[in-house]
């Protein structure tokens, strides 16, 4: 049998309710008495029953994530993280995948699955500001990604035209002019791929340049298949690049694949930048310079909001719907700075401002 209530209090000459009072992190335990009962807790080895502790609270203990897609990378770590953020909540984490469809976002959003959770963060595709203003009832609710929704949620995302910006600013400083962009899609102007095709533009005509249109690629989707697909396109047509920034990490490891198949070397005569900082981009032949979301800060948040709003719903206060903005960096890699030998001849020579350089190779940050 397991340690008990009982056996703490005993080991520590306290009440049941006293140990129940340190077990719940309750108030108005004296210091001695605390530090006694913790002490016991930890010889005893003594872990609390979290599903009878929810169960009281007519809680779950479970709280949901929905991503478009468990396949990407950037998803993968991105639920990663928030496992371990709420882990620090003793809640558990129930995974769904809504493939980018709306039907589906708005299902989940409306409270699909709502008596198995106490909330849920959703990160949308699709979805569109009637679906979530219609919404009547459903578990707490925050949202993750850069779609503009003027509903009365909490919405964590990172400055996607910011990012961007930073990223091209550090292809001009490396003294690229003809800087492609992979990824641009059709559909709301609201999407991150818009918001990084703007910064793309903004950044260009900062410097006094004019965004060249013709090195645009769209991508009916963003995977190394549609990165490899774009960059074919662009060389075929004779529009060859001396930089790319991609939509995101794993398009940009498609279109490295087909520059190497060219004959083109990366970063001597294509210099790339990703998004995302997924692990494989540090391990990547040429390791891979990427705009890097701070997706501990992502989850934490997230999961720190979410938390907040089900213990509102017990008579907590709740502060109103915020919008909060993770930071974000650049770690340069290979694929900009080139391998060590590339750089022998003025190894004190500094990063570029703002950024953050990676030690080369696999390894990366």
């Amino acid at each position: 049998m397991g340690v008990s209530l009982k056996d703490v209090a005993l080991r520590a000459g306290v009440s049941v309710k006293t140990v129940s009072n340190v077990v719940n992190d309750f108030p108005h335990v004296a210091p001695g008495t605390r530090a006694r009962v913790q002490e016991a807790i930890d010889a005893l080895g003594y872990r609390p029953n979290l599903t009878a502790r929810h169960l009281r609270r007519g809680r779950t203990g479970i709280i949901a994530l929905a991503v478009p897609e468990l396949g990407n990378p950037y998803f993968a770590e991105l639920a990663g993280a928030v496992i371990d953020a709420a882990a620090a909540h003793e809640q558990t984490v129930l995974l769904d995948h809504t493939a980018g469809l709306r039907d589906k976002e708005a299902l989940v959003s409306r409270g699909f699955r709502g008596h198995l959770i106490d909330g849920l963060i959703l990160s949308p595709i699709q979805l569109e500001a009637e679906d979530l203003t219609t919404r009547q009832e459903g578990p707490p609710l925050v949202l993750l990604g850069e779609r503009e929704y003027d509903a009365p949620y909490d919405h964590i995302a990172i400055d996607n035209v910011a990012a961007a910006r930073t990223a091209v600013r550090h292809l001009l400083d490396l003294g690229r002019r003809r800087i492609a962009f992979l990824g641009a899609r059709e559909e709301s102007a609201r999407q991150p791929a818009h918001l990084r095709l703007r910064g793309w533009r903004e950044e260009i005509l900062a410097s006094g340049g004019t965004p060249d249109e013709s090195l645009v690629a769209a991508t009916s989707g963003y995977d190394r298949r549609d990165g490899a697909v774009a960059m074919r396109a662009l060389l075929d047509l004779g529009r060859r690049p001396d930089a790319v920034f991609a939509y995101n990490d794993v398009v940009a490891l498609g279109a490295m694949r087909v520059l190497t198949e060219r004959g083109l070397r990366v970063p001597e005569d294509v210099a790339v930048v990703g998004f995302d900082d997924i692990e494989e981009g540090r391990y990547a032949t040429v390791s891979l310079t990427t705009v890097a979301p701070d997706k501990s800060a992502i989850a934490r948040l997230a999961v720190d909001c979410l938390v907040e709003r089900i213990a509102a719903q017990d008579g907590d206060a709740a502060p109103p719907a915020r919008r909060l903005r993770p930071g974000h960096r650049l770690v340069v890699r290979e694929s900009t700075a080139g391998r060590p030998a590339d750089t022998a001849e003025d190894p004190a020579r500094p990063p570029p401002p703002s950024v953050a350089r990676a030690q080369p190779g696999p390894g990366g940050p």
